[in-house]
């Protein structure tokens, strides 16, 4: 073994480290070298050494897919979807018009069946909308044929007519488009065209309004009329209520006017979970009752997993440790250095601009002269100071930029001068 001396000689401080790193058989690199702390098992060091480096991460990672596991684990509750459905936010649903009309002071409830449905409808000035009269059954038919509420049917077939609105028939289908009113209704005079199509209606109801004609004269897609003290109301499709139309055209306008007349709305939709009222003046809440409970799991999740990174972070930090400078520069060198810079960019803008705006705070401070004063008053000041001009004074100190080197070691000079001749006492 070869003995390796620092500059300081075999007994100096390069010398023993020399000599400690040739005694320590863990920094010894050659074949058959076993053993010794930091001995080398591979690319990845130990496994002690991997695991220590990468424990921290996997739990991260484990508890992030645990959370995740336990949210996908929470089963939501069933989704409220279905045509013509007011609490449907999907293209099909009509969830807006249902906001327009809580918006406009109504009472907006669903019932899941006939019974529910006139058990809500006592009050005066109350409309019952049967969006899917085909789920409807006989028995809950001749229920709602005896209710006097207002009626709004939605593409009905020949049963529900004849049971409900038997002043009204089918004679056949057409393709949903944009069609114009054409019929005395205020309503859908003032609504204009609205996408409307499907069952094709013709009414024998005296005093009635046959509105949106097709080609066919007598046949319409609305139909509304007066019967036993309420209004009956059979469009022959809902696609002017939908989520997805309802922006379109007069639509929106004609599914507010359809209901205009009533302070209470109940939607029948046959099949759903009872009684919900999902809108009223009174039944409005903060905006947070709208978002699933699962995001704010989710959030819950991100948050740990940000807390657990940042403690993982934290554990490299430790209290401030002060280290002397490894060099003192002197402020001379300082200076030669930026002047060095400058003259190595030819900036002698900065430079003259870095010794006057220094020298007029210098003048400034010893004079007392206000820092935000006027080249004038400065100019004025020094001239009566020092008998120089203010022309002089000016060109020196708020003149134009140096054209050469030359130039800028005279201004230097000359502001020299001119502090040595403000400054002396």
């Amino acid at each position: 073994m070869t003995a390796v001396t620092g500059p300081a000689g075999p007994g100096g401080a390069a010398g023993e480290q020399a000599r400690a790193t040739a005694a320590d058989p863990g920094t010894r690199g050659g074949p058959g070298t076993r053993g010794g702390p930091g001995t080398r098992s591979g690319p990845g060091g130990t496994p002690a050494t991997g695991w220590r480096r990468w424990r921290a991460p996997a739990v991260v990672v484990a508890i992030i897919v645990a959370g995740g596991t336990v949210i996908a684990l929470l089963r939501a509750g069933p989704a409220v979807t279905g045509p013509l459905d007011p609490r449907d936010v999907g293209p099909a649903g009509t969830h807006a018009l249902a906001a327009l009309l809580t918006g406009q002071g109504k009472h907006l409830s669903t019932a899941g069946s006939a019974a529910a449905a006139l058990a809500q409808s006592q009050r005066p000035h109350t409309a019952l909308v049967i969006a899917d009269p085909g789920r409807v059954t006989p028995t809950s038919l001749r229920v709602l044929a005896a209710a006097r509420v207002d009626l709004l049917i939605v593409a009905p077939g020949r049963r529900v007519l004849a049971a409900l609105a038997r002043g009204v028939t089918l004679a056949g289908r057409a393709p949903v488009a944009s069609r114009p009113p054409r019929c005395s209704w205020p309503g859908a005079r003032l609504a204009g065209s609205a996408d409307m199509g499907g069952l094709l209606l013709r009414s024998a109801a005296p005093g009635g309004w046959h509105c949106y004609p097709a080609s066919r004269a007598g046949y319409a897609f609305l139909a509304r009329y007066r019967s036993g003290g309420r209004t009956i109301t059979v469009l022959g499709t809902g696609a002017p209520l939908t989520n997805r139309d309802l922006g379109r055209g007069g639509n929106a306008a004609l599914a507010l006017n359809l209901l205009a007349a009533d302070s209470r709305i109940v939607w029948l939709v046959p099949g759903a979970p009872g009684p919900v009222a999902s809108a009223g003046p009174a039944a409005t809440g903060p905006v947070s009752r709208l978002i699933p409970r699962a995001v704010y799991l989710v959030a819950a999740e991100l948050a740990v997993a940000l807390a657990l990174a940042a403690l993982w972070r934290m554990r490299r930090f430790g209290p401030l440790v002060s280290e002397p400078l490894p060099v003192v520069v002197r402020a001379s060198e300082t200076a030669e250095g930026h002047g060095r810079l400058y003259r190595s960019r030819h900036a002698r803008n900065r430079a003259a601009a870095a010794l006057r705006g220094a020298a007029v705070a210098r003048i400034t401070a010893r004079t007392g002269l206000p820092q935000a004063a006027p080249p004038a008053a400065i100019c004025r000041d020094l001239a009566a100071r020092t008998g120089r001009g203010e022309q002089e004074i000016q060109a020196m100190l708020f003149g134009p930029v140096p054209g050469d080197e030359a130039a800028l070691v005279k201004l230097a000079n000359d502001l020299d001068m001119l502090e040595g001749q403000v400054l002396s006492p």
